[in-house]
């Protein structure tokens, strides 16, 4: 391991030593940018193959990038106490991308491996060896610079908005990919997406991630900015199938529609994430009437040493109320960022009232320091405890304590460069009343060392 993290070292120095300017990169690499290098003539080994022309045209060219990350965790008291601790294991995720553009048409392929060392019994999402993690076709119909229309068809990576509900799942070891059809449309202040898909499920192995069909997922996303008074908006509609979904008084074939609107702006002083859902559908014979309603506000003191960032988030997400009625009320966070409540993920968005006061400085250009503090409780005493998968974690039929615990977090990052980031998080998770009356209810603790190159 250690031999690991100073490659990464090495790998970070080198690559930041052979570049003229400083590359961004974006959270979907498939997004990244770098046709600024065509007009320069005097580009290092490393911008050499971030930009290769393919032809004499400016518009045909391609590009090579990818990622490599070690992430060293170390855990007291599994579930709470109720699995056995495997006190350290290491994940390690290493991806490599291939983008190709040639006038109206490109091509993105990349391969995913991740690996667990030291893990008892590692999950898909934890440990699979090597697979074709995202392979598309775009078509620009329209390609110009206040406006585009393009089809995207193959396997591909999705993420919307605040990522409660679709994300690329980058806190777990294995991030996700969709299987399908998107049209998006980009003009000036806003852009709209249209997809259908059918959701990966990974399995362990070498190139066996096949096409499933135990679930759909589709919708629209509509994203508008510069709104006068609320600067940004965003509209969406989800459609989710699933040929088996299990809840904690509901399982069966579950069909569920989602409506949602997200006000929000993030620069500034201020900044705020306010986000409203509504679901509806069936889930075997019972009927799906579910929401959730989130706030998030935060203020920067741009004058104040170290800049210190005080925010402070609610969120309440509906739970089932009546165990054996003909109604679910159980909310389903579709497919959500891995590490909802911390790195660990302990607990997922269902059932769930969260208050969440945090403060971030920024120490240095390089360093920064964030704390965080939930307190959880049930929303509704007739349901469950859910992971962020919507495993059922502890069912609530049995018990009417409401307090699941209260869980502290810090976060200390180092960005060495554009390239190379560290970051050492540590949480405590002080069990309540809920949890010693359905498990062990033992206080959890873990610690986790990570460290993502770039290139």
């Amino acid at each position: 391991m250690k031999n690991t993290f100073r490659l990464l070292l090495l790998l970070g120095i080198i690559f930041s030593a052979n570049a003229q300017q400083k590359p961004v990169f974006q959270k979907l690499r498939y997004e990244d940018d770098f046709t600024y290098l065509k007009a320069d003539s005097t580009k290092t080994w490393y911008e050499k193959i971030k930009y290769i022309p393919l032809s004499e045209n400016d518009k045909f060219y391609a590009s090579i990038g990818g990622e490599a990350r070690l992430q060293y965790t170390y855990t007291v008291n599994n579930k709470w106490g109720d699995e056995s601790d495997d006190d350290g294991y290491l994940l390690s995720r290493y991806l490599f991308h291939t983008n190709i553009q040639l006038g109206a048409f490109r091509t993105f392929i990349e391969l995913q491996s991740s690996l667990a060392n030291g893990k008892t019994d590692p999950s898909p999402v934890d440990e699979n060896q090597l697979d074709i993690h995202q392979a598309f076709l775009d078509i620009d119909f329209i390609r110009k610079e206040n406006q585009q229309l393009t089809l995207r068809s193959g396997r591909q990576e999705m993420l919307y908005g605040s990522q409660r509900l679709i994300a690329v799942r980058e806190g777990p070891n294995s991030r996700l990919a969709f299987d399908g059809l998107k049209f998006f449309y980009k003009k000036n202040k806003w852009q709209s997406d249209a997809f259908f898909t059918h959701p990966m499920a990974n399995k362990q192995g070498t190139f066996n991630d096949n096409f499933n069909e135990n679930a759909k997922f589709w919708g629209s996303y509509t994203v508008i900015h510069k709104v006068p008074f609320i600067e940004n908006i965003d509209l969406y509609y989800l459609g989710l199938w699933k040929n088996r979904a299990v809840f904690d008084d509901a399982a069966g074939e579950e069909n569920r529609q989602s409506i949602g609107t997200r006000i929000w702006k993030n620069k500034g002083n201020w900044k705020y994430d306010f986000e409203g859902v509504y679901q509806f559908g069936k889930i075997n014979q019972k009927t799906i009437s579910a929401w959730t309603l989130s706030s998030f506000a935060c203020y920067t003191f741009k004058n104040i040493k170290y800049t210190p960032e005080i925010g402070l988030k609610t969120e309440i997400i509906s739970g089932d109320k009546n165990s054996g009625d003909t109604h679910l009320q159980t909310f389903n966070p579709l497919y959500p960022r891995g590490a909802y409540f911390g790195l660990v993920a302990l607990i997922g968005p269902s059932n769930l009232i969260d208050v969440h006061p945090s403060i971030n400085f920024s120490l240095s250009e390089k360093w920064e320091l964030g704390i965080d503090y939930d307190i959880f409780w049930r929303q509704t005493l007739s349901d469950g405890l859910y992971a962020p998968n919507m495993q059922l974690l502890y069912s609530g039929k049995d018990t009417t304590e409401r307090f699941i615990g209260s869980q502290l977090i810090s976060n200390l990052n180092y960005d060495m460069n554009n390239y190379l980031g560290f970051t050492l998080e540590t949480g405590w998770f002080n069990a309540g009343s809920f949890l010693k009356e359905v498990g062990s209810g033992k206080d959890y603790f873990y610690a986790a060392l990570t460290a993502q190159f770039k290139f």
